[in-house]
């Protein structure tokens, strides 16, 4: 295995506190969302989750399409990451919904985004502990 990237952030008060990376480049109020009693007023990790998991898949599937000489056109992607609580008291990400629109990518689209479940840092990150499902629109 090669090292790529590491990303460094720091996090003070938790949901309701502050996130900053190393870089400066984010800085983000963060807060819990209404559904779990806050003012929704600020981002929460699971936007942050699902924003960076169709960030990863979308330049995915380009980086296999540009491979493949394929023109993507625009690539846009609506996700959608569930909070739950099991039965234990304990928390997780329990499904991943990931729809994925490219309508230049034609005939190759499907193959592509089946592909992309493979390479995906995010894909792979999840694999077998979240309930993911990807779907071309």
């Amino acid at each position: 295995m090669k090292n790529l990237y590491t990303a460094r952030v720091h996090v003070t008060g938790g949901r309701d506190g502050q996130a900053t990376s190393s870089d400066g480049r984010l800085a983000l109020k963060l807060g819990f969302p209404k559904e779990l009693g806050g003012a929704g007023d600020a981002a929460n990790p699971e936007q942050l989750f699902v924003a960076g998991y169709a960030a990863c898949f979308a330049s995915t599937v380009r980086s296999l399409a540009n491979a493949r000489s394929i023109p993507t056109g625009p690539i846009e992607i609506d996700a959608e990451g569930t909070l739950s609580i099991r039965e234990d008291g304990t928390y997780l990400i329990s499904t991943v919904h990931l729809a994925v629109r490219a309508p230049d990518l034609g005939e190759a689209g499907g193959a592509l985004i089946q592909e992309a479940q493979r390479y995906c840092a995010y894909s792979n990150a999840t694999r077998g502990n979240v309930a993911t499902t990807v779907q071309l629109v």
